[in-house]
């Protein structure tokens, strides 16, 4: 999510919610991004928050893409993280939103973290890098899950 949130040039103005103080820090920067932090306990492994608090916000906004950093992405099981209350917030979020774009490296495939967030056939998009080896991009396509390498 650093490496989006560095990269993004948005045209307009553009407002951003997320649970990432690493994100917040970086977007801070823009005259027209407006950030809403989302509040929370604050999970020390990946700078970011969770929790009650954090899903209440939730509720009051509607978003149109929720873009979702996973720690594993297995066919069977779906998609995954390593904190349970990082991945009840992550099921706020996408139920907040009009689509949800998945962005994880190729080396995720393959892997199941120990929170549950959903099933593939719960999102819109993976964005991976080139290393996704053809057959499992092939799979996820024929579930509906639109896949962009990069």
């Amino acid at each position: 999510m650093l490496a989006l949130a560095k990269s993004i040039q948005p045209v307009g103005n553009l407002t951003v919610i997320t649970s990432a103080l690493n994100v917040a820090l970086e977007l801070i920067h823009h005259q027209n991004i407006e950030v809403l932090q989302l509040g929370g306990i604050l999970r020390k492994s990946s700078s970011s928050v969770m929790g009650p608090y954090a899903e209440s916000i939730l509720a009051d906004f509607f978003c149109s893409k929720f873009f979702l950093g996973v720690d594993g992405i297995d066919l069977d099981f779906g998609l995954t993280t390593t904190s349970a209350m990082e991945a009840h917030l992550n099921r706020q979020m996408m139920a907040v939103s009009q689509k949800t774009i998945v962005i994880a490296d190729s080396t995720k495939f393959g892997k199941r973290g120990f929170g549950k967030i959903c099933g593939l056939d719960e999102i819109d998009q993976i964005i991976t890098d080139k290393g996704l080896p053809e057959h499992i991009a092939e799979k996820l396509e024929a579930m509906g899950v639109k896949v962009i390498l990069v």
